[in-house]
């Protein structure tokens, strides 16, 4: 089937099926049965209607959401909360811990509070900019910032992790990577959440570094390649298409939630940077998951 008519054919399934059947999963799976969805996969259609949209995330099988941009997420985070979604996660403003103003962190902080009172358990540093990134002493300090502002999440009861791109594992000096300083400078407060994709498009096997993170991947990010993308990737200027729905692409996803079981992840949630016809696709991974 193309997959322009598979869209079709899945949106028109969603409005149809009923969620226990679109999503009847196995229960020893908490990935599958509690999946979530970052929601900057859908930011087209949440600037349009934000309630709308976390309507037809819940109707498409999805049990949590995760946000972006917090604390300047109340409407994404209520809407969800209206349609039973839990709400665990979220990206945030990452300067406030990996630029901050001062050395109590006092942005940082003010973001815990907001992040307490919104009862998140988790908060993820999404990016860091150019300028953090250019030498292996940037990444250390980076590393020496988000373990002082780990510390300050565990005290209020949050967990603080760092989501990948593929920028971090380009080799520098002696062939050493931004994400090997992580590996070892990051404070055992202080977790990673894996996006799969760009692990990939970096030329690594997702499952590999899973398994070497074992204890120490608290979420994973779920979307798949396009076949023929040539990889290792560490700029930016990867074409749309390359990001496609899961099964549609060269991840496979059972090996990856074995291994997220294996290396006691929490929490799981499907992203898709660049879609035609965002809510299709989120609708599509959701079937897939549920088979697998």
């Amino acid at each position: 089937m193309q997959r322009r008519s598979f869209l079709k054919s899945a949106a028109a399934t969603v409005a149809i099926t009923p969620v226990s059947s679109l999503f009847a999963l196995d229960a020893a799976n908490p990935y599958r049965k509690d999946i979530g969805i970052q929601l900057y996969t859908l930011r087209g259609p949440i600037g349009k209607d934000t309630a709308a949209t976390l309507k037809a995330v819940a109707a498409a099988g999805y049990k949590q959401v995760e946000p972006y941009g917090f604390p300047k997420a109340d409407a994404m985070i209520a809407a969800a909360k209206d349609n039973g979604l839990a709400v665990n996660s979220s990206h945030f403003e990452w300067d406030s811990a990996i630029n901050p103003k001062d050395e109590a962190m006092s942005d940082f902080q003010k973001i815990l509070d907001q992040a307490k009172a919104a009862g998140l358990s988790h908060l993820v540093i999404p990016f860091i900019a150019d300028k953090n990134r250019r030498t292996l002493d940037d990444y250390k300090k980076v590393a020496e910032n988000a373990n002082k502002a780990a510390a300050l999440a565990k005290k209020a009861g949050i967990q603080l992790a760092y989501h990948n791109h593929s920028f971090e594992f380009e080799p520098k000096d002696g062939g050493k990577s931004g994400y090997d300083v992580f590996i070892e400078e990051f404070s055992k407060d202080m977790m990673f959440e894996v996006d799969v994709f760009w692990v990939k498009v970096a030329g690594h096997d997702p499952v590999e570094l899973i398994r070497k993170l074992k204890g120490r991947v608290s979420q994973l990010h779920l979307k798949d390649l396009k076949d023929g993308i040539k990889t290792p990737h560490f700029a930016g200027g990867l074409p749309a298409d390359a990001f496609q729905e899961l099964g549609d692409g060269v991840i496979p996803m059972g090996p990856i939630l074995a291994a997220a079981a294996e290396a006691g992840v929490t929490h799981c949630h499907v992203e898709q940077d660049q879609s035609p016809d965002p809510l299709a696709s989120i609708a599509q991974s959701a079937a897939h998951l549920s088979k697998l």
